[in-house]
């Protein structure tokens, strides 16, 4: 009976391998390995591994929801920390503004470091925020947890990255999706304690999930591909992959997969004589290649519609907006239960939209959620243009409200529902997938940095944008928005359900 291959065993084979490949490389370069497909009980290991990375942007969520708790309870005639309209607009934003310095720097620390050390790194400064929020003792102390905060969430971008490159092809999609699932899971959970905990009890609840984060990260391994990419290790990847595969044929094919991108890659010797001038122009030559502009190009436009559609601004003002809206608020129905319920729902969501993505891809779930956000905020503003106008000209148009219906707040409600199958999920994921390998940590960086600050321009201006004009007036735009973002979509974000990383990368490259 032959022995079962260890990575050592497979090390001496990959340098077989590799001899074999010096003499063959024009037959080699054309044979490319079957993507060897695994059955749910194989893969248990590595949606383990991803969801204990995932739980890293728990925090994420819990930045963006924290401050409809905070605000409200800052507003309390008892609160012993007062703040004035501009100082509540800059805690809710400047979270995001703080975010993008994380997003940025962890790109390359994560292609130098290791993309499991940064993961536990990541916690560091959430700890921090935290003890600072609950020791705060005026507005000011609130702004530096807030931007430590917000730095602290930006460097939870290495999640997505170590995900996307531990994950098998046939559940990369489902699994890169539960990035957005732990981000609900963070706004449903503050909007619970919300209801029963004040916000610095809150903080050091807070504290004490990053810290079992911090505990769990030590467990799982290191990323496969980094491992091979960056640091040329083929030991570390075979360990890492006999981690991940316990199945000895889909450990092999896995493995054999992964050493293909080292046959490609010029040796290390030649790459060292070179002047820096022209390493670094060679660098630099990689950014205008169509694998590399096409698919940042398409992700930027997808974060510039997905963050004025204004999904996260409500987030951010969620109580003050169900204010803003009106409504009738009775039978156990308040502002705070009206945050559970859409803290709920933006969870729920985020769990259909993971377990089905696995077979219907990104494109219709993109198509229905951009459309159903059309829908729900097209007829918000509607209703509440009817609102304003007085009742006798409305009995003159032979129209009739019930005084005691709350259809604004389902709309709001229904709006953040189709907000979550697809334009709060999709584009975070899509970092991971569209991006090749060897710039997704830098690029990756640079794109969620811009979205942060797209995001604090938004978050910031909302307050001051619903003293300009009508609140009715605002959810047309949104409408007009989100129907602008479909048809973009339709036209050049391509499919990536069951893609590998190299189909990927032929589509991008078939125009040029």
């Amino acid at each position: 009976m032959e022995p079962p291959k260890t990575s050592e065993n497979l090390l001496r084979l990959e340098e077989a391998r590799r001899d074999v490949m010096t003499d063959s490389a024009l037959i080699l370069t054309k044979i490319e390995k079957p993507v060897y497909s695994i059955p749910w009980r194989s893969s248990l290991r590595q949606i383990l591994a991803c969801c204990v990375a995932h739980s890293l942007v728990i925090q994420a969520g819990i930045n963006m929801s924290f401050s409809a708790i905070l605000l409200p309870q800052l507003d309390e005639k008892k609160s012993d920390i007062r703040i004035s309209k501009s100082e509540a607009s800059w805690i809710a934003s400047i979270v995001a503004i703080a975010l993008p310095l994380g997003s940025f720097i962890i790109g390359p620390l994560m292609d130098k470091f290791g993309r499991k050390k940064l993961c536990i790194c990541a916690t560091i400064p959430f700890v921090i925020s935290w003890i600072m929020h609950a020791c705060a003792k005026n507005v000011y102390h609130l702004y530096v947890a807030r931007i430590i905060a917000g730095f602290s969430g930006g460097l939870t971008t290495v999640a997505l990255v170590y995900v996307s490159e531990i994950t098998h092809p046939n559940y990369r999609t489902m699994l890169l999706s539960l990035n957005s699932v732990f981000v609900s899971f963070g706004i449903l959970f503050t909007c619970v304690l919300g209801l029963w905990f004040r916000w610095r009890v809150m903080a050091l609840i807070n504290c004490f999930l990053v810290l079992l984060t911090l505990v769990c990260l030590w467990f799982i391994p290191e990323s496969p591909h980094w491992q091979i990419v960056f640091k040329n290790n083929p030991s570390g990847a075979a360990q890492s992959l006999e981690w991940l595969y316990k199945d000895q044929k889909i450990f092999e094919n896995q493995y054999e997969r992964l050493l293909d991108t080292t046959s490609k890659k010029p040796p290390q010797e030649s790459k060292d004589k070179e002047p820096r001038l022209t390493r670094m122009k060679k660098q630099l030559k990689v950014y205008k290649e169509p694998i590399v502009y096409k698919p940042f190009t398409i992700l930027f436009t997808i974060f510039v519609f997905q963050q004025l559609s204004c999904g996260y601004v409500i987030i951010f003002y969620a109580v003050d907006l169900f204010r803003e809206i009106g409504g009738h608020f009775e039978k156990g129905l308040d502002e705070f239960v009206a945050l559970v319920l859409l803290g709920s729902i933006r969870f729920i969501m985020a769990i259909v939209s993971s377990l089905i993505s696995k077979r219907i891809g990104r494109r219709p779930l993109f198509f229905i959620s951009g459309l159903g956000m059309c829908l729900t905020s097209l007829v918000a503003g509607i209703y509440m243009y009817f609102t304003v106008i007085p009742p006798d000209e409305l009995a003159k148009l032979s129209i009739q409200k019930d005084k005691s219906d709350n259809i604004a707040l389902y709309c709001v409600l229904g709006y953040v529902c189709f907000s979550s199958m697809g334009y709060f999920v999709i584009p975070w994921t899509l970092i991971g997938e569209l991006l090749p390998v060897k710039v997704r940590g830098v690029l990756g960086g640079l794109m969620i940095s811009i979205a942060y600050v797209l995001m604090f321009f938004t978050v910031k201006v909302f307050p001051f944008v619903l003293d300009l004009i009508k609140i009715q007036c605002l959810f047309y735009v949104m409408a007009l928005v989100n129907l602008c973002g479909v048809i973009f979509m339709f036209f050049f974000l391509p499919e990536t359900l069951g893609k590998t990383f190299k189909d990927i990368e032929a589509y991008f490259k078939r125009d040029t």
